[in-house]
């Protein structure tokens, strides 16, 4: 038998910094906060892990939020570049062959 699934929710940045300092000031664990909140174990602790990261505590390498932001905004660019090119490149074929 099939879980219902849980709505997906959003949560703006500030609720999201609010729950990791109520996980930082440590008098519950992660798991407790999630509880008393209604939200999911697994969320808070990937919040709480964000946080470390663009805070510098987080593994060599890990982009922070700011960087995760600025790849997304990247490959998205590129993706459109690429596509803009792929047409040109038929353009300039077919204006090629008109032209013979």
């Amino acid at each position: 038998m099939r879980k219902n699934k849980r709505k997906r929710r959003s949560f703006t940045p500030e609720f999201k910094a609010e729950v990791v300092g109520l996980c930082a000031v440590g008098d519950r664990s992660i798991g407790k906060v999630a509880e008393d909140l209604g939200l999911t174990e697994t969320a808070v602790r990937e919040w709480v892990r964000l946080a470390e990261i663009d805070d510098g505590k987080g593994p060599p390498g890990a982009l922070t939020t700011e960087e995760r932001e600025e790849l997304r905004h990247l490959r998205r660019e590129n993706k459109r570049l690429e596509m803009e090119r792929s047409i040109l490149k038929k353009a300039a074929a077919f204006f090629a062959k008109e032209s013979t």
